[in-house]
């Protein structure tokens, strides 16, 4: 066997229940997936993924003047009338895609 090294570290427990729920059903173990990711950051000679801020700022309606919450407001009208519109399972789904949870 070869010669191994430990690696502590301190992470979220709902992350690390999610990620390895995932790793299981792939049958991969969490060390495996460690060092596949160690290998990728030495082949790619840096993070093997970019890193940057998403295209779209999230909203934060603490930091919205009234007439910028009614524009927000208008705007939902507005699709709701245009038939922009889609079935809530299918929103959700959207949104866990979206912000990978």
């Amino acid at each position: 066997m070869s010669k191994t090294a430990n690696l502590y570290v301190r992470i979220e427990p709902e992350l690390k229940e999610q990620a390895e729920k995932i790793l299981s059903a792939l049958g991969i173990p969490a060390s495996n997936a460690i060092n596949m990711f160690y290998k990728q950051i030495i082949l790619q000679r840096g993070l093997p993924f970019d890193l940057k801020l998403p295209a779209e700022s999230v909203l934060n309606f603490n930091q919205l003047t009234e007439q910028e919450i009614d524009s927000e407001l208008q705007k939902g009208i507005d699709d709701v009338n245009n038939g922009n519109t889609k079935p809530v399972k299918q929103a959700f789904a959207d949104i866990r895609k979206d912000y990978h949870l």
